[in-house]
């Protein structure tokens, strides 16, 4: 590659006119405008997250007005006209005036940090901590209705652009801190209703209310406060009936929700009740103030190797754990150690080596857990609340969990699940310990050899952060790659075959796979909790895959591989899938490429081209050299998607999916479509 080098002009010591920066230069962001200004700050972004965060701060409301045993129901609607309506049977937000004249409810949806959730006053614990729920969403909508039932009346006040008021007769909206009485309702009857229009201008232009996001939120409120009822409409859709919600077993049956696969023990439950102190700021001092924790865990072992641990404060899911899961997992491999597999024949050569001991990877493959802790006041890293950072609570789960399961382990279980759990730890140590032996053998011998580097890579002459490694199917779509890429930056490796699953495989199995040991050892980073980024000879990974089934399966494998074998890559945005288009034609000589359908038509209108003169690609090796140098290779004009962690965990299900309806497994493929029999058209099942 060409750089053109120039003699660096010499930096000047002379500082720059400084432009005038005095007090008027510092602002002040009053109200909601702060939200405004930096929504990230609290609500994690602008994409489809965020926007869905909104909806969570609504219903988490409700929820915790359940939670502390006021309400019974709650109804969530999708409006056709983009707006999101959340309505329960709770005791109703405030409607009283505060000294400053203006109603409570006026003051929850427009002032930051305010709330009853503060201190142990409406709520002993709640899923809000920092009072900012309901005044981010106001914020973050442009117009926000709130209808509260209360002393024998609804109570509304509108926001209109964060303004608070109500509408005329005639339509106009005049602001107002007053509440106008909407009707009459009976004396004893109470609740909520917040409906609100998320103003799309803040949003990214992809973001979306996802259903099936919605439904698996409100399902797992469920779990989480036993015997609530929750009602789902999505009015979106024409004819789509409401969905009822309800469970009465709590985490239990959370965890049997998660189980998929054949168990190896029933659900172990745990639940402990204990207290911490810490200090907090009471009348501008530090006072030392005791906390009473709820700790509720369940638990149970399946066949296979994935592990899924779902966590909770309160009623608010952690996706990012926090000290609670870490007391959880320190627990569980302390006591598998000490309890489990002390003494355990087959691990006793591996002592002499010092790699009898189980790693937290052994004892959590095929775990199936729940930890839920419940205390006011949570300290939460971040507003999103998405990792819980209260100090003590790690200690209190280890021990509350350590204790429960000892009791498991020593008796208190089925001895026959208890030795099938044992045999499956053993078994997951063995293979860990053969596949690191394995992988240091091939290690050793690659260095004998006279590069190191899997036969069929067709290298790149520069390594770095600039050099991408192209994966592709085969020698066919090999072939044209090799031929069209840049060789000084661009390396190609083809792959044969369906990389192995390794999101079910153990690391043996993948390590012994020759497709992903190629994969692996071109990159030259290691892989599992030995990758290090900084080692990776390539910059970019981009998979090169038709636009097929076949195609989706693979680049579902390779994305599952890479998620739990090299997943830094990912976390550094550093893995791509190439787009290449369906179609092609030509105008006046210049290729023209459509990735859709929809493309297609747009361009043969635009360029007036009959349908007969498109080229329909099946595959990547069916294109010229020309052709997939223009649209997958050249840098200046090929299409790449970047793939993120979010990605990887969705290929990972999805190569699940692959394998039930694509594998050798007839019977597992039959049970699946019986189950699912519904999700088929009606009238085929008559044929």
């Amino acid at each position: 590659m060409a750089v053109n080098k120039k003699t660096p002009k010499k930096r000047s010591t002379k500082k720059k006119s400084s432009s005038t920066y005095d007090a008027s230069q510092i602002q002040l962001l009053e109200g909601l405008e702060a939200v405004r200004k930096r929504p990230g700050m609290y609500i994690g972004g602008t994409g489809t997250e965020g926007l869905l965060h909104l909806v969570w701060e609504v219903i988490d409301n409700s929820v915790d007005e359940a939670a502390a045993g006021y309400a019974s129901h709650i109804d969530v609607t999708l409006h056709k006209d983009g707006s999101i309506e959340v309505a329960d049977d709770g005791r109703g937000i405030p409607v009283d005036k505060k000294p400053d004249g203006r109603s409570a409810l006026e003051i929850v949806f427009t002032e930051l940090h305010a709330g009853g959730k503060f201190g142990s006053g409406a709520y002993s614990a709640s899923g809000g901590l920092h009072g900012v729920g309901a005044s981010v969403v106001n914020a973050l909508a442009t117009k926000l209705v709130a209808e509260v039932d209360r002393d024998g009346a609804t109570w509304r006040l509108v926001f209109l652009n964060q303004v608070p008021g109500n509408y005329l007769k005639s339509g106009k909206f005049k602001p107002s801190s007053k509440l106008v009485k909407a009707k009459k309702v009976a004396g004893k009857r109470t609740g909520t209703r917040v409906r609100f229009w998320p103003d799309l201008d803040i949003f990214d232009s992809d973001a979306a209310i996802d259903y099936e996001r919605v439904r698996e939120h409100v399902a797992q409120v469920c779990f989480l406060v036993p015997g609530l009822q929750v009602k789902l409409h999505d009015k979106r859709v024409a004819g789509k009936k409401p969905e009822n919600f309800v469970a009465a077993g709590g985490l239990a049956d959370y965890v049997d929700f998660l189980t998929i696969g054949e168990p190896v023990t029933d659900i172990i439950k745990i639940h402990d009740e204990s207290s911490f102190e810490e200090q907090v700021p009471v009348d501008g001092k530090m006072t030392t103030v005791t906390r009473h924790c709820t700790i509720d865990v369940a638990l149970r072992w399946v066949k296979g190797f994935e592990s899924s641990t779902r966590s909770f404060v309160n009623t608010i899911p952690t996706p990012n754990g926090g000290t609670h899961v870490t007391g959880f997992e320190r627990s569980l491999t302390r006591v598998s150690n000490e309890e489990l597999l002390a003494d355990t024949k087959k691990l006793k050569k591996l002592a002499k080596q010092g790699n009898d001991r189980a790693l937290p990877s052994d004892v959590q493959e095929g775990l199936v857990a729940a930890v839920k802790v419940t205390f006011a006041e949570p300290q939460f890293r971040g507003q999103t609340k998405q990792e819980l950072g209260t100090p003590a609570i790690q200690k209190l789960v280890y021990e509350s969990t350590k204790q429960g399961l000892a009791d498991w382990m020593s008796g208190g279980g089925k001895k026959s699940q208890i030795t099938a759990l044992r045999e499956k730890m053993t078994q997951a140590i063995l293979n860990r310990v053969a596949a690191k032996q394995q992988l240091d053998a091939r290690r050793k011998a690659a260095n004998l050899s006279s590069t190191g580097m899997p036969d069929k890579l067709c290298d790149c002459r520069t390594h770095g952060l600039d050099s991408e490694l192209l994966l592709v199917e085969g020698d066919s779509a090999a072939g044209p790659a090799k031929q069209g890429r840049d060789s000084d930056v661009m390396a190609v490796l083809p792959l044969r075959g369906k990389v192995v699953n390794a999101g079910k495989a153990t690391l043996k199995q993948v390590i012994e796979n020759n497709e992903a040991q190629s994969l692996i050892t071109a990159v030259g980073a290691g892989s599992g909790p030995d990758f290090d980024l900084e080692s990776c000879r390539y910059g970019r990974i981009i998979i090169l895959c038709d636009a097929d089934v076949d195609g989706s399966h693979i680049r579902c494998l390779l994305l599952t591989l890479i998620y739990h074998q090299m997943r830094p890559l990912l976390e550094a945005g550093r893995v791509f899938a190439a787009q290449p288009p369906l179609f092609a034609a030509k105008h006046r000589g210049e290729p023209v490429y459509a990735y859709s359908d929809e493309e297609r038509e747009r361009l043969a209108e635009k360029y007036n081209l009959v349908p007969e003169k498109w080229k329909r690609f099946k595959g990547l090796g069916e294109m010229n050299v020309d052709e997939l140098a223009d649209t997958t290779l050249n840098p200046t004009t090929r299409v790449l998607k970047r793939m993120t962690m979010g990605d990887g965990a969705e290929a990972a299900k999805a190569s699940e999916m692959f394998s039930v309806l694509m594998g050798v497994d007839v019977a597992t493929r039959k049970d699946y479509i019986v189950k699912n029999s519904s999700l088929v058209d009606q009238e085929l099942l008559d044929i």
